[in-house]
């Protein structure tokens, strides 16, 4: 069944102090850019299962936010990303972090989904779970002290579906023997995070050149 979105509860700077999401969570991320080194961290959004979705705005420099570093760094807790390998170095750089454990929706999209090469959440949404998300809020002001309806909005769809994509890519995954591939590149999404932070994102260490 398609979980729907029940509450938006947004939040200034950190998350309640016994806000319990349970086993695995969904994160997201919304920064002023996709320069990782040069575009300020200003969102990020956790949800469970339960179609409530939290979103913690940031200021600029005031990132110490200790209960969500919590979560993000508990070992217990799955969190699910859609290209993890942008958000985790984000957290890194700003929240001082790692995020571990972690599962990848366009990373298990690409090794379970080989008869297409659209693997953007818009077309997981589509393809797997027949649902239509807007994604025209994806390059608006996310630093502005007031964040619009269709803002929130679309922060919060960001998330809501991703334990239903990773539940829908995982029996693909485990039907074509590719679930152990997977799962190897998500334990390296940390190392690769780490090689963006020091200026490696176009460089690939596997090349023969």
């Amino acid at each position: 069944m398609v979980q729907k979105l029940k509450t938006i509860k947004l939040y200034n700077g950190d998350i309640p102090k016994n806000l319990d999401l349970g086993n695995s969570i969904a994160v997201d991320t919304e920064t002023m850019g996709l320069n990782i080194n040069n575009d300020r961290l200003c969102l990020i959004q956790i949800s469970s299962k339960n179609g409530e979705c939290h979103i913690i705005k940031f200021e600029k420099k005031k990132n110490n936010a200790p209960n969500l570093k919590k979560i993000l760094e508990n070992n217990l807790i799955l969190k699910i990303f859609h290209f993890a390998r942008f958000d985790v170095a984000v957290i890194k750089k700003y929240l001082k972090i790692d995020c571990t454990p972690i599962y990848c929706t366009k990373i298990a999209s690409k090794i379970a989904r080989t008869f297409t090469d659209r693997h953007g959440l818009k077309d997981l949404c589509k393809n797997l779970l027949n649902i239509d998300i807007n994604k025209q809020n994806q390059t608006s002001d996310w630093g502005n002290k007031e964040l619009t309806k269709h803002q929130i909005n679309y922060a919060a769809n960001d998330v809501l579906y991703l334990h239903e994509i990773k539940n829908k890519l995982n029996n693909i995954l485990q039907r074509e023997g590719k679930k152990y591939l997977a799962d190897a590149c998500f334990k390296f999404l940390p190392t690769r995070a780490e090689f963006d932070l020091i200026g490696w994102q176009d460089k690939d260490i596997f090349d023969h050149k």
